[in-house]
């Protein structure tokens, strides 16, 4: 436990010294496999393996593999991340590996080092988690109608969601499964019945843009506390805008309204997730004052880990 506790210490400071925003390292839950390997030094590092298998009724299969091994690592102020990855390497060798899986870390972005042990054992960075703080708000003119969605407006929404699922296929993590239409259609439905903070625009009586957002709270205890400074977050979580309706400035319209609205809800700053291979998002997100904190490195199949 004391060496557990003295690599979480160090790993704290290597964050805090990496980037003002990431909080203190996460203490490793109970529950999961725990690794170690030696260093040429003598030094130990750790990490532990969480495998989850998610149901074909599970939401979290739209962008995930339906089995994933999570290793979240332990390497102190060291760069033992080659090592760690190579003992994960052998612990996959024990384990029954499908098609359908992944094998994915969380790591600070600005860790240039550890970036290259994740190239060299197979991961790629699918997605990244980017950040925004609060800014005094960009008036921008407004050529559209932008409103709250309600549940009378779920087709609309449903149909906007799934394009962005289609596209972000193509050059993200997430599946368009067979059963991706029933899983969204619920899931939007429960969170319009719920009032979440959703956003339509509309041009001329019709929705070309959503931005589909929530408000989440960094509190010891949270799961995202592990990732966000302590406070009140608007989580971006989808922002489509119709093929047709691309390239006229919409998407920045409808993103700076929703802003100024999530921080009047008493949101410290925004996040969201983005694919650094999406040409389009990689390109707006920064524009819009993102920029990343954590990248999500995969590999599918967890097989092909090297």
């Amino acid at each position: 436990m004391t060496s557990a506790r003295g690599l979480v210490a160090a790993q704290s400071a290597r964050f805090a010294a990496l980037d003002p925003l990431l909080p203190p390292a996460a203490e490793p839950p109970m529950d999961g496999h725990v690794i170690t390997a030696a260093l040429a030094d003598g030094a130990r590092v750790a990490g532990l393996i969480s495998h989850q298998t998610f149901d074909r009724h599970s939401t979290t299969r739209l962008w995930s593999a339906a089995e994933v091994w999570e290793l979240l690592p332990l390497v102190g102020e060291t760069q033992g991340m080659d090592a760690l990855l190579t003992r994960w390497r052998r612990h996959l060798d024990t384990q029954e590996i499908g098609e359908d899986t992944a094998c994915v870390v969380h790591w600070p972005s600005r860790d240039t080092k550890a970036a290259r042990a994740f190239l060299d054992h197979g991961l790629v960075p699918l997605s990244v988690l980017g950040v925004r703080l609060r800014t005094p708000q960009q008036h921008l003119p407004r050529t559209l109608t932008i409103r709250r969605a309600t549940p009378h407006d779920l087709e609309s929404v449903l149909e906007l969601s799934l394009a962005e699922l289609e596209y972000s296929s193509f050059v993200g993590s997430t599946i368009v499964r067979p059963e991706a239409t029933a899983l969204k259609r619920r899931a939007l439905a429960e969170r319009l019945n719920a009032a979440s903070p959703i956003w339509l625009a509309e041009r001329d009586g019709i929705a070309v843009a959503l931005a589909e957002c929530a408000i989440v709270s960094s509190e010891p205890g949270t799961s995202a506390a592990t990732r966000l400074p302590r406070g009140r977050w608007g989580y971006v979580n989808c922002v489509s805008v119709l093929p047709g309706a691309r390239g006229a400035g919409i998407g920045q319209q409808l993103v700076a309204y929703a802003h100024q609205e999530l921080h009047r809800m008493g949101a410290v700053g925004t996040y969201l997730y983005y694919n650094p291979p999406n040409p389009l998002s990689s390109v707006f997100w920064p524009r819009q004052g993102y920029r990343p904190l954590w990248t999500v490195w995969e590999v599918r199949p967890a097989s092909a880990l090297r």
